[in-house]
Protein backbone atom coordinates (compact mmCIF):
# COMPACT_ATOMS: atom_id res chain seq x y z
CA UNK A 1 0.00 0.00 0.00
CA UNK A 2 0.90 3.51 -0.84
CA UNK A 3 0.43 6.65 1.02
CA UNK A 4 -1.28 9.57 -0.60
CA UNK A 5 -1.78 12.99 1.17
CA UNK A 6 -1.09 16.53 0.40
CA UNK A 7 2.55 17.48 0.44
CA UNK A 8 3.43 19.64 3.56
CA UNK A 9 6.89 21.40 2.80
CA UNK A 10 8.58 22.06 -0.89
CA UNK A 11 10.93 19.27 -0.56
CA UNK A 12 7.64 17.19 -0.91
CA UNK A 13 6.10 19.95 -3.47
CA UNK A 14 9.17 19.27 -5.91
CA UNK A 15 9.06 15.55 -5.31
CA UNK A 16 5.76 15.36 -6.39
CA UNK A 17 6.25 17.71 -9.07
CA UNK A 18 9.64 15.73 -9.97
CA UNK A 19 6.92 12.65 -10.36
CA UNK A 20 6.76 13.78 -14.00
CA UNK A 21 9.05 16.20 -14.39
CA UNK A 22 12.05 13.38 -14.92
CA UNK A 23 9.69 12.80 -18.25
CA UNK A 24 11.08 16.11 -19.31
CA UNK A 25 14.17 17.19 -21.06
CA UNK A 26 15.70 18.92 -19.09
CA UNK A 27 13.73 18.13 -15.66
CA UNK A 28 12.28 21.06 -14.36
CA UNK A 29 15.26 23.39 -11.84
CA UNK A 30 14.53 25.21 -9.30
CA UNK A 31 13.77 28.21 -10.12
CA UNK A 32 10.68 26.74 -12.50
CA UNK A 33 9.67 24.88 -9.30
CA UNK A 34 9.61 27.81 -7.49
CA UNK A 35 7.40 29.95 -9.68
CA UNK A 36 5.33 26.65 -10.17
CA UNK A 37 4.86 27.13 -6.23
CA UNK A 38 3.28 30.63 -6.71
CA UNK A 39 0.58 29.37 -8.58
CA UNK A 40 0.04 25.90 -7.63
CA UNK A 41 -0.68 25.79 -3.72
CA UNK A 42 0.93 23.00 -1.74
CA UNK A 43 -2.48 22.15 0.01
CA UNK A 44 -4.24 21.33 -3.82
CA UNK A 45 -0.67 18.77 -4.42
CA UNK A 46 -0.88 15.23 -3.58
CA UNK A 47 1.94 12.52 -3.37
CA UNK A 48 2.21 8.79 -3.22
CA UNK A 49 4.52 7.97 -0.94
CA UNK A 50 6.74 4.63 -0.42
CA UNK A 51 7.83 4.84 2.87
CA UNK A 52 9.45 8.08 3.73
CA UNK A 53 9.95 8.32 -1.37
CA UNK A 54 7.92 10.27 -3.04
CA UNK A 55 6.90 8.16 -5.98
CA UNK A 56 4.20 10.22 -7.23
CA UNK A 57 2.01 13.96 -7.93
CA UNK A 58 -0.83 14.90 -8.87
CA UNK A 59 -2.06 18.97 -8.47
CA UNK A 60 -5.06 20.68 -9.19
CA UNK A 61 -5.27 24.61 -9.69
CA UNK A 62 -8.19 26.72 -8.07
CA UNK A 63 -9.69 27.67 -11.17
CA UNK A 64 -12.95 29.38 -12.12
CA UNK A 65 -13.94 28.03 -15.76
CA UNK A 66 -16.09 29.25 -18.28
CA UNK A 67 -19.60 26.82 -18.57
CA UNK A 68 -22.00 27.28 -21.12
CA UNK A 69 -23.85 30.85 -19.70
CA UNK A 70 -21.78 31.23 -16.67
CA UNK A 71 -18.69 30.25 -14.50
CA UNK A 72 -18.07 27.47 -12.28
CA UNK A 73 -15.41 26.28 -9.47
CA UNK A 74 -13.07 23.52 -11.21
CA UNK A 75 -10.09 21.77 -10.07
CA UNK A 76 -7.60 21.80 -13.07
CA UNK A 77 -5.87 18.88 -12.88
CA UNK A 78 -1.79 18.93 -13.57
CA UNK A 79 1.53 17.48 -13.05
CA UNK A 80 -0.07 13.84 -13.11
CA UNK A 81 3.05 11.42 -12.88
CA UNK A 82 4.19 8.04 -11.63
CA UNK A 83 7.96 7.20 -11.01
CA UNK A 84 8.98 4.63 -13.65
CA UNK A 85 9.83 2.81 -10.97
CA UNK A 86 6.40 2.20 -9.34
CA UNK A 87 4.21 1.67 -12.73
CA UNK A 88 1.49 -0.23 -12.91
CA UNK A 89 1.05 -0.67 -8.75
CA UNK A 90 -2.21 1.37 -7.97
CA UNK A 91 -0.31 4.59 -7.57
CA UNK A 92 -2.31 6.76 -10.27
CA UNK A 93 -5.61 5.29 -9.16
CA UNK A 94 -4.65 5.85 -5.00
CA UNK A 95 -3.41 9.41 -6.22
CA UNK A 96 -6.35 10.14 -8.55
CA UNK A 97 -9.27 8.43 -6.16
CA UNK A 98 -8.09 11.22 -3.20
CA UNK A 99 -7.74 14.36 -5.51
CA UNK A 100 -11.52 13.56 -6.92
CA UNK A 101 -12.29 13.44 -3.03
CA UNK A 102 -10.56 16.41 -2.53
CA UNK A 103 -12.07 18.71 -5.39
CA UNK A 104 -15.48 17.62 -3.91
CA UNK A 105 -14.82 18.15 -0.71
CA UNK A 106 -13.88 21.57 -1.63
CA UNK A 107 -17.59 22.45 -3.43
CA UNK A 108 -15.59 22.29 -6.95
CA UNK A 109 -18.17 20.31 -9.16
CA UNK A 110 -15.94 20.15 -11.97
CA UNK A 111 -12.42 18.74 -13.00
CA UNK A 112 -10.35 19.54 -16.30
CA UNK A 113 -7.20 18.55 -17.51
CA UNK A 114 -5.04 18.36 -20.50
CA UNK A 115 -3.99 14.66 -21.20
CA UNK A 116 -0.32 14.04 -22.23
CA UNK A 117 -2.02 10.40 -22.84
CA UNK A 118 -5.22 10.52 -24.02
CA UNK A 119 -5.88 6.77 -22.69
CA UNK A 120 -5.11 7.13 -19.35
CA UNK A 121 -7.72 9.41 -18.01
CA UNK A 122 -11.36 7.40 -19.15
CA UNK A 123 -10.32 5.38 -15.77
CA UNK A 124 -11.09 8.01 -13.67
CA UNK A 125 -14.67 9.21 -15.03
CA UNK A 126 -12.94 12.03 -17.84
CA UNK A 127 -14.54 12.84 -21.21
CA UNK A 128 -13.16 14.07 -24.14
CA UNK A 129 -14.73 17.17 -23.84
CA UNK A 130 -13.29 19.93 -26.45
CA UNK A 131 -11.26 19.80 -29.97
CA UNK A 132 -8.12 21.96 -30.61
CA UNK A 133 -5.68 22.20 -33.79
CA UNK A 134 -2.82 23.21 -35.02
CA UNK A 135 -2.24 25.18 -38.91
CA UNK A 136 0.47 26.92 -40.64
CA UNK A 137 -0.53 29.42 -43.14
CA UNK A 138 1.63 30.01 -46.29
CA UNK A 139 2.86 33.42 -46.62
CA UNK A 140 1.17 33.59 -50.65
CA UNK A 141 -1.74 31.63 -49.06
CA UNK A 142 -2.79 34.44 -46.70
CA UNK A 143 -5.43 36.28 -48.43
CA UNK A 144 -8.79 36.87 -47.40
CA UNK A 145 -11.90 35.41 -49.32
CA UNK A 146 -13.29 38.96 -48.66
CA UNK A 147 -11.47 42.55 -48.50
CA UNK A 148 -11.32 43.35 -44.79
CA UNK A 149 -11.79 47.49 -44.54
CA UNK A 150 -9.14 48.24 -42.32
CA UNK A 151 -10.59 50.15 -39.22
CA UNK A 152 -8.15 49.56 -35.84
CA UNK A 153 -4.54 50.13 -35.58
CA UNK A 154 -1.79 47.43 -33.55
CA UNK A 155 1.25 48.40 -31.69
CA UNK A 156 3.51 46.82 -30.05
CA UNK A 157 3.80 47.06 -26.26
CA UNK A 158 6.00 45.97 -23.49
CA UNK A 159 5.07 42.97 -21.00
CA UNK A 160 4.12 45.85 -18.27
CA UNK A 161 1.17 47.20 -20.96
CA UNK A 162 0.18 43.78 -21.93
CA UNK A 163 -0.59 43.28 -18.05
CA UNK A 164 -2.83 46.21 -18.05
CA UNK A 165 -4.61 45.87 -21.41
CA UNK A 166 -4.67 41.90 -22.52
CA UNK A 167 -6.66 40.56 -19.62
CA UNK A 168 -9.85 43.02 -20.30
CA UNK A 169 -9.81 41.38 -23.77
CA UNK A 170 -9.38 37.82 -22.42
CA UNK A 171 -12.61 38.42 -20.50
CA UNK A 172 -14.81 39.41 -22.52
CA UNK A 173 -13.56 36.22 -24.78
CA UNK A 174 -13.80 34.15 -21.74
CA UNK A 175 -17.48 35.41 -21.26
CA UNK A 176 -18.55 33.96 -24.52
CA UNK A 177 -16.12 30.75 -25.11
CA UNK A 178 -16.72 27.86 -22.50
CA UNK A 179 -13.79 25.82 -21.29
CA UNK A 180 -11.61 29.05 -20.52
CA UNK A 181 -9.79 29.69 -16.97
CA UNK A 182 -9.85 32.85 -15.15
CA UNK A 183 -6.35 34.14 -14.59
CA UNK A 184 -4.99 36.02 -11.38
CA UNK A 185 -2.29 38.59 -11.92
CA UNK A 186 0.24 36.14 -11.45
CA UNK A 187 -1.05 33.96 -13.98
CA UNK A 188 -0.78 36.39 -16.32
CA UNK A 189 3.10 37.42 -14.92
CA UNK A 190 4.10 34.07 -14.70
CA UNK A 191 2.97 32.11 -17.43
CA UNK A 192 1.91 34.71 -20.23
CA UNK A 193 3.72 37.68 -20.08
CA UNK A 194 6.96 36.12 -18.56
CA UNK A 195 9.93 37.06 -20.50
CA UNK A 196 12.41 33.57 -20.19
CA UNK A 197 16.44 33.55 -20.74
CA UNK A 198 15.88 30.77 -22.85
CA UNK A 199 13.86 32.47 -25.62
CA UNK A 200 16.16 35.36 -25.77
CA UNK A 201 17.40 34.67 -29.42
CA UNK A 202 13.32 34.76 -30.07
CA UNK A 203 11.21 36.81 -27.72
CA UNK A 204 8.01 37.31 -27.26
CA UNK A 205 6.10 40.08 -28.56
CA UNK A 206 2.99 41.67 -27.22
CA UNK A 207 0.63 43.07 -30.00
CA UNK A 208 -2.41 45.08 -29.23
CA UNK A 209 -5.38 46.81 -31.49
CA UNK A 210 -7.21 49.28 -30.84
CA UNK A 211 -10.47 49.46 -31.97
CA UNK A 212 -13.35 52.46 -31.76
CA UNK A 213 -10.69 54.04 -28.50
CA UNK A 214 -10.29 50.63 -26.97
CA UNK A 215 -8.23 47.82 -26.96
CA UNK A 216 -10.02 44.91 -28.35
CA UNK A 217 -7.70 42.05 -29.91
CA UNK A 218 -3.98 41.08 -28.34
CA UNK A 219 -1.56 38.26 -29.83
CA UNK A 220 1.14 37.08 -28.12
CA UNK A 221 4.02 35.51 -30.89
CA UNK A 222 7.32 34.73 -31.75
CA UNK A 223 9.59 35.04 -35.01
CA UNK A 224 12.54 32.41 -35.19
CA UNK A 225 14.93 33.96 -38.16
CA UNK A 226 15.76 32.40 -41.40
CA UNK A 227 17.04 32.89 -44.50
CA UNK A 228 18.28 30.42 -47.29
CA UNK A 229 19.95 31.67 -50.70
CA UNK A 230 19.22 35.42 -49.65
CA UNK A 231 15.30 34.76 -49.73
CA UNK A 232 13.84 35.48 -45.78
CA UNK A 233 12.04 32.24 -44.58
CA UNK A 234 11.11 32.80 -40.90
CA UNK A 235 8.18 31.31 -39.21
CA UNK A 236 5.75 33.46 -37.09
CA UNK A 237 4.74 31.81 -34.35
CA UNK A 238 1.44 32.61 -32.48
CA UNK A 239 0.96 31.78 -28.88
CA UNK A 240 -1.93 33.07 -28.20
CA UNK A 241 -4.31 35.48 -30.13
CA UNK A 242 -7.51 36.57 -28.93
CA UNK A 243 -10.51 39.55 -30.47
CA UNK A 244 -13.48 40.52 -28.22
CA UNK A 245 -15.12 40.93 -31.62
CA UNK A 246 -15.59 39.78 -35.24
CA UNK A 247 -13.81 42.92 -36.05
CA UNK A 248 -11.00 43.03 -33.87
CA UNK A 249 -10.26 39.66 -34.51
CA UNK A 250 -10.64 39.30 -38.11
CA UNK A 251 -8.07 42.90 -38.40
CA UNK A 252 -5.88 41.04 -35.50
CA UNK A 253 -5.09 37.93 -37.65
CA UNK A 254 -4.47 40.06 -40.87
CA UNK A 255 -1.64 41.97 -38.94
CA UNK A 256 -0.17 38.51 -38.39
CA UNK A 257 -0.65 37.11 -41.59
CA UNK A 258 1.25 40.16 -43.11
CA UNK A 259 4.11 40.62 -40.68
CA UNK A 260 7.24 41.26 -43.20
CA UNK A 261 9.67 38.39 -43.63
CA UNK A 262 7.56 35.52 -42.82
CA UNK A 263 6.93 32.10 -44.65
CA UNK A 264 4.94 30.86 -42.53
CA UNK A 265 2.27 31.84 -39.45
CA UNK A 266 2.13 28.72 -37.23
CA UNK A 267 -0.71 28.49 -34.37
CA UNK A 268 -1.82 25.56 -31.99
CA UNK A 269 -4.56 25.10 -29.61
CA UNK A 270 -7.40 26.73 -32.00
CA UNK A 271 -10.96 25.53 -31.47
CA UNK A 272 -12.75 23.88 -34.97
CA UNK A 273 -15.29 26.53 -35.17
CA UNK A 274 -12.14 29.52 -35.26
CA UNK A 275 -13.11 32.70 -37.53
CA UNK A 276 -9.72 32.12 -39.41
CA UNK A 277 -11.00 28.95 -41.57
CA UNK A 278 -13.64 31.52 -43.19
CA UNK A 279 -11.36 34.68 -43.34
CA UNK A 280 -9.03 32.61 -45.41
CA UNK A 281 -9.42 31.97 -49.08
CA UNK A 282 -7.90 29.11 -49.13
CA UNK A 283 -8.61 27.30 -45.82
CA UNK A 284 -7.29 23.81 -47.26
CA UNK A 285 -4.05 24.90 -47.30
CA UNK A 286 -3.74 26.01 -43.78
CA UNK A 287 -3.68 21.69 -43.11
CA UNK A 288 -5.48 21.85 -39.72
CA UNK A 289 -4.76 19.07 -37.53
CA UNK A 290 -7.36 18.58 -34.98
CA UNK A 291 -6.85 16.54 -31.85
CA UNK A 292 -8.60 16.69 -28.51
CA UNK A 293 -8.21 19.40 -25.86
CA UNK A 294 -9.64 19.71 -22.33
CA UNK A 295 -11.08 16.45 -20.82
CA UNK A 296 -13.70 17.52 -18.20
CA UNK A 297 -14.93 15.56 -15.47
CA UNK A 298 -18.19 16.16 -13.72
CA UNK A 299 -17.23 15.72 -9.71
CA UNK A 300 -20.90 16.17 -8.44
CA UNK A 301 -23.77 15.89 -11.27
CA UNK A 302 -26.64 18.12 -9.29
CA UNK A 303 -24.06 21.35 -8.86
CA UNK A 304 -22.61 20.88 -12.52
CA UNK A 305 -25.47 20.59 -14.34
CA UNK A 306 -27.83 23.19 -12.29
CA UNK A 307 -24.41 25.62 -13.03
CA UNK A 308 -24.66 25.82 -16.84
CA UNK A 309 -27.59 26.90 -19.06
CA UNK A 310 -29.35 25.42 -21.60
CA UNK A 311 -30.61 25.82 -25.33
CA UNK A 312 -33.86 24.42 -25.12
CA UNK A 313 -36.25 24.63 -22.08
CA UNK A 314 -36.89 20.44 -21.73
CA UNK A 315 -36.17 17.90 -19.62
CA UNK A 316 -34.30 14.05 -19.57
CA UNK A 317 -33.62 11.46 -17.15
CA UNK A 318 -29.83 10.62 -16.74
CA UNK A 319 -28.82 7.39 -15.44
CA UNK A 320 -25.58 7.75 -14.35
CA UNK A 321 -22.65 5.30 -13.63
CA UNK A 322 -20.06 6.50 -11.45
CA UNK A 323 -18.07 4.00 -9.48
CA UNK A 324 -14.86 6.45 -8.76
CA UNK A 325 -17.64 8.89 -7.47
CA UNK A 326 -19.81 7.01 -5.72
CA UNK A 327 -22.20 9.93 -4.62
CA UNK A 328 -23.31 10.43 -8.52
CA UNK A 329 -24.05 7.32 -8.91
CA UNK A 330 -28.09 6.50 -10.00
CA UNK A 331 -30.48 9.09 -11.71
CA UNK A 332 -30.77 12.51 -12.28
CA UNK A 333 -33.77 14.66 -13.73
CA UNK A 334 -32.72 17.60 -15.46
CA UNK A 335 -35.87 20.20 -16.27
CA UNK A 336 -35.57 23.60 -16.11
CA UNK A 337 -32.24 24.26 -15.48
CA UNK A 338 -32.04 23.01 -12.33
CA UNK A 339 -30.35 19.04 -11.39
CA UNK A 340 -31.85 16.63 -8.78
CA UNK A 341 -32.20 13.29 -8.05
CA UNK A 342 -35.39 11.41 -9.24
CA UNK A 343 -37.04 7.87 -9.19
CA UNK A 344 -38.18 8.48 -12.78
CA UNK A 345 -37.45 6.32 -15.52
CA UNK A 346 -34.30 7.10 -17.14
CA UNK A 347 -34.02 8.35 -20.62
CA UNK A 348 -30.79 7.94 -21.07
CA UNK A 349 -27.84 5.93 -19.32
CA UNK A 350 -24.18 6.85 -19.57
CA UNK A 351 -21.08 6.42 -17.57
CA UNK A 352 -19.29 9.58 -15.73
CA UNK A 353 -16.92 10.40 -18.65
CA UNK A 354 -19.47 10.19 -21.45
CA UNK A 355 -21.84 12.84 -19.36
CA UNK A 356 -18.32 15.04 -18.63
CA UNK A 357 -17.23 14.74 -22.65
CA UNK A 358 -21.18 16.33 -23.60
CA UNK A 359 -20.91 18.71 -20.63
CA UNK A 360 -19.44 21.68 -22.56
CA UNK A 361 -20.89 21.19 -25.76
CA UNK A 362 -18.77 19.96 -28.15
CA UNK A 363 -19.57 16.06 -28.28
CA UNK A 364 -23.19 15.57 -29.00
CA UNK A 365 -25.36 12.72 -27.01
CA UNK A 366 -25.91 11.71 -30.56
CA UNK A 367 -22.46 10.88 -30.76
CA UNK A 368 -21.78 9.28 -27.82
CA UNK A 369 -24.94 6.77 -28.43
CA UNK A 370 -23.64 6.06 -32.35
CA UNK A 371 -20.06 5.39 -30.25
CA UNK A 372 -21.91 2.77 -27.91
CA UNK A 373 -20.88 5.40 -25.04
CA UNK A 374 -24.55 6.22 -24.65
CA UNK A 375 -27.56 3.64 -24.29
CA UNK A 376 -30.83 5.63 -25.30
CA UNK A 377 -33.39 4.17 -23.15
CA UNK A 378 -36.20 6.31 -24.80
CA UNK A 379 -36.58 6.75 -28.25
CA UNK A 380 -35.54 10.85 -29.26
CA UNK A 381 -33.93 11.20 -25.93
CA UNK A 382 -30.51 11.68 -27.18
CA UNK A 383 -32.04 14.31 -30.13
CA UNK A 384 -33.76 15.66 -26.98
CA UNK A 385 -30.52 15.85 -25.23
CA UNK A 386 -28.69 17.52 -28.06
CA UNK A 387 -31.20 20.33 -28.21
CA UNK A 388 -30.47 21.26 -24.42
CA UNK A 389 -26.55 20.85 -24.25
CA UNK A 390 -25.69 22.02 -27.57
CA UNK A 391 -24.09 25.34 -26.97
CA UNK A 392 -22.36 27.86 -29.57
CA UNK A 393 -19.44 28.82 -29.94
CA UNK A 394 -17.64 25.59 -29.16
CA UNK A 395 -15.45 25.27 -25.73
CA UNK A 396 -12.01 26.67 -26.16
CA UNK A 397 -8.99 26.91 -23.66
CA UNK A 398 -6.21 28.47 -25.08
CA UNK A 399 -3.59 27.02 -23.24
CA UNK A 400 -2.17 24.15 -22.00
CA UNK A 401 -2.26 23.63 -17.97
Amino acid sequence: MFAVRTVTDHEEFAGAVGAIGQYFSPPPGPEMLERFAQILPQERTHAAFDGDLVVGGAGAFPFDFSVPGGSLPCGGVTVVGVAPTHRRRGVLRAMMDAQLRDIHERGEPLAALWASEETIYGRFGYGLGSWVGSLKVPKERNQFAQPLERRGTVRLVTPEQAAELFPPVYEAVRGQRPGMLARSERWWALRQLRMPDEEKSSPRRFAALELDGAVQAYAIYRTFFEMEDGVAGSRLVVSEALGATPQATAELWRYLLDVDWTAVIEASLLPPDHPLFLLLASPRRVRYRMGDGLWVRVVDVGAALSGRAYNADDRVVLEVRDPVCEWNDGRWLLEGGRCERTDAEPDLALEAGALGAAYLGAVSFTQLRDALRVDELQDGAAARADRMFGWRPLPWCPEIF
